[in-house]
């Protein structure tokens, strides 16, 4: 029987930080069906942050950052030049997941536009409770005008907690990090993917699987998901580590909960507010922080701003490295 991620109950603060993650876990029976969130709490998992005059910040950031232009250009060529080490492949897939409205297709045409040199939105974004991206879809990140696609691909997924995506189930996802899902297949509730899917990869190769997985968490919703969701995550994190799949996490709309971070990006470690986040993110996530990068993705701007786009390639270029483990360990 097919498990189904379906969050729900009340809303609550997540507990504090699990240093390990060591239950094992029954793909039969792990993650329960939990009630659907209620159009009550959808409301209460909107934005709570109000800037209330100067919030308190740090003398100096908290992991080093070189805010240049010189080091947006170094960025993007260690990311352009990228080449996995395993020659059977020629380019890193990594998956987003999380939440609805947590911002994966927003990063994806955050770091195209990086490299397309504006702003672009070539993954659609929505931006209601629902989730806007219904199917699995693979973007390659281009190089600058005129280079060949750099060696990496993100892939986009439905979001987690909608109430119309009752179809995602934990087979489901894993099925796509194992490679069986064709690029396009769009999730129904009652379709999970199986043999007979129209163009299953009965027999994925390494260049058709997951090699890392990035979790997507908004920060300023971080304190009103619902409080199934931190088990939830945790337990698909064990199944997805159990297929020797390394894991990061991005903690987006960092800009929301900070009023200094969201005039001056370059702000955003000395922040003690997104700082605690990053905690709470790694608490819920049953993760170290160091595996968990902040990251302001490009939303009503038209232009590109360069601190933006180093604190944008740094998450890439943290991927990456998780990513290239990956393939470290799967090479004889």
């Amino acid at each position: 029987m097919s498990v189904k991620f379906n969050f729900g109950g009340a809303v609550a603060t997540p507990a504090k930080a699990q240093p390990a993650i060591t239950t094992t876990v029954d793909t039969k029976h792990a993650l329960s069906t939990v009630a659907d969130i209620s159009s009550t709490e959808r409301e209460e998992s909107k934005p709570s942050f109000i800037f209330l005059g100067a919030q308190p910040k740090l003398e100096s950031q908290w992991r080093k950052v070189d805010w240049t232009e010189e080091q947006r250009i170094s960025l993007m060529k260690t990311i352009s030049s990228y080449t996995p080490s395993c020659k059977e492949v020629t380019q890193a897939r990594v998956l987003l997941l999380g939440p609805v409205s947590s911002g994966k297709s927003s990063f994806i045409s955050s770091v195209q536009s990086v490299f397309n040199g504006r702003v672009i939105n070539q993954a659609m974004v929505g931006s209601s409770s629902t989730s806007f991206t219904k199917k699995l879809q693979s973007f390659n990140i281009r190089g600058q005008k005129g280079e060949d696609p750099t060696g990496l691909v993100l892939c986009d997924i439905m979001g987690l907690g909608d109430e119309e995506m009752t179809g995602l189930t934990l087979h489901d996802v894993l099925s796509v990090i194992k490679g069986h899902v064709p690029e396009g297949h769009k999730f129904s509730p009652d379709q999970p993917v199986c043999s007979e899917t129209l163009g299953y990869v009965k027999s994925p190769r390494l260049k058709d699987k997951i090699h890392c997985v990035a979790f997507v968490v908004d920060a300023s919703k971080i304190l009103t998901y619902p409080k199934g969701l931190s088990t939830t995550m945790q337990q698909l994190r064990e199944h997805i580590s159990d297929l020797g799949v390394h894991q990061v996490a991005l903690l987006t709309h960092v800009d929301k909960i900070c009023s200094e971070t969201a005039k001056d990006v370059t702000q955003v470690y000395k922040s003690c507010i997104i700082r605690e986040m990053m905690g709470k993110a790694a608490a819920l996530l049953g993760m170290s922080t160091s595996y968990i990068v902040p990251v302001k993705n490009f939303s009503s701007e038209l232009d590109l701003d360069v601190n933006t786009d180093v604190l944008l390639l740094s998450a890439v270029d943290h991927i990456l490295q998780y990513a290239d483990m990956y393939f470290q360990d799967n090479t004889s």
